[in-house]
Order: C-alpha cells, then sequence, then structure tokens
C-alpha cells in the first residue's frame, strides 16, 4: 500500500513537473510573411516599345537568394548571409520579382501583350531575369540592396538585344524587417523603372 502510494505521488510530481516546464518556455513566435510591389505611374504609359508578344521567363537566382526566408548580412561582415527564421517572402523571389514584373509592364503597355511561359503564347520577344542580390544590410548605416541582371532576346533568330545589370540600394530607417521590405519595395520601383526606360530607348 505505501509502495504504491508513493508511485503515485511520485507520478503526481512528475506530472506538475512536466506542466510548470512546459508553462515556463516562451511561446514559438508567428510567422510573418512579406511581398513586394511595384506600381506604374502614369508618366510609364506610352505606345507599345515592343512588337507583338513579350514573354518573361521566371527569375533564376543561387543558394539563399532564391528562398523565401528573408536574408540579412551584417555590414562589418559582407561575406557571410543569414536567414531570418520567421520572416518569409510570399512566394519564392524568382517568382514574386518576375509576376511584379509581367504585372508592371503590362500596366506600362510595353508590348501588345505580355505573357509568361505558362501561359503557353507564341512570344516575339523573351526577357530574363536573375537576381544577384536581395538583402537586407544592418550595419552603419543600415540599407538594403537589389540587384537585377535582365536580358532581352528576339525569339525569332535568337539574337541578343540588350543585357544589363541594376543595383540599387536604399537606406532604413531602422533594422526592422518592415524597414528592409519598404527600402526594398523602393529599389525594386526604381529598378523596374529602369528597365521599362531601356526597353523604350533601345
Amino acid at each position: 500500500m505505501i509502495k504504491s502510494w508513493s508511485m503515485r505521488v511520485a507520478g503526481f510530481t512528475l506530472i506538475v513537473g512536466v506542466l510548470t516546464a512546459c508553462a515556463a518556455q516562451p511561446p514559438v513566435p508567428q510567422d510573418r510573411y512579406y511581398r513586394l510591389q511595384a506600381v506604374v505611374t502614369t508618366a510609364s504609359l506610352g505606345a507599345p516599345a515592343l512588337p507583338g508578344t513579350l514573354e518573361v521567363e521566371r527569375f533564376s537566382a543561387d543558394g539563399l537568394t532564391a528562398g523565401r526566408p528573408i536574408i540579412y548580412m551584417q555590414a562589418d561582415n559582407p561575406n557571410q548571409l543569414l536567414e531570418y527564421h520567421y520572416h518569409f517572402w510570399t512566394q519564392p523571389p524568382t517568382v514574386m520579382l518576375r509576376d511584379e514584373l509581367v504585372t508592371y509592364l503590362r500596366g506600362a503597355n510595353v508590348a501588345d501583350n505580355v505573357v509568361t511561359p505558362e501561359m503557353r503564347i507564341p512570344s516575339d520577344h523573351v526577357l530574363t531575369g536573375r537576381i544577384r542580390r536581395l538583402e537586407q544590410i544592418i550595419g552603419s548605416p543600415n540599407a538594403t540592396a537589389m540587384e537585377l541582371e535582365i536580358s532581352l532576346r528576339r525569339q525569332v533568330d535568337g539574337k541578343l538585344l540588350f543585357l544589363k545589370s541594376y543595383r540599387h540600394e536604399t537606406a532604413t530607417s531602422s533594422e526592422g524587417v518592415n524597414a528592409a521590405v519598404d527600402a526594398l519595395n523602393q529599389s525594386l520601383n526604381i529598378i523596374f523603372a529602369d528597365i521599362l526606360a531601356d526597353l523604350r530607348s533601345r
């Protein structure tokens, strides 16, 4: 009887200890999701610069830059990239930036039609993009860096019409992720406006 009672007490003590330990642990942080959005201004509108249909392929990127976790670096250690654990892009950057560029170029009326390969529409020109940088810089000063490589080729003969890199850094008001996303959004709009200008002037 005594042994049985002791076992019950020990079991109850164990349960209380487990519950106390669970209650003492901090809650898991909530996952947060972010997106970049480009806005076409009325100054960007004009007659189509490219006749026919322009196809915009899914962008490419290497390593961490292709993933959904937002990446950052310390200004005093530029060779090391780190991932946030609870801050993500809504889509892989290779898809998100491609889709935003498609919407932007459609809104700017850069071609008669702007499509993606998934639509399976014959195209006259093909635009490809590569994300070289898409990251937050923490240090003095805090900033973000975006770099895209864009090429345009004619479909009928594969002739390369232009190949150019676009890079922009924007200072941020703080080390927070929200500030970094706002800064990257500014860079995105500046770079897209430069791409549009080059498409119109080629």
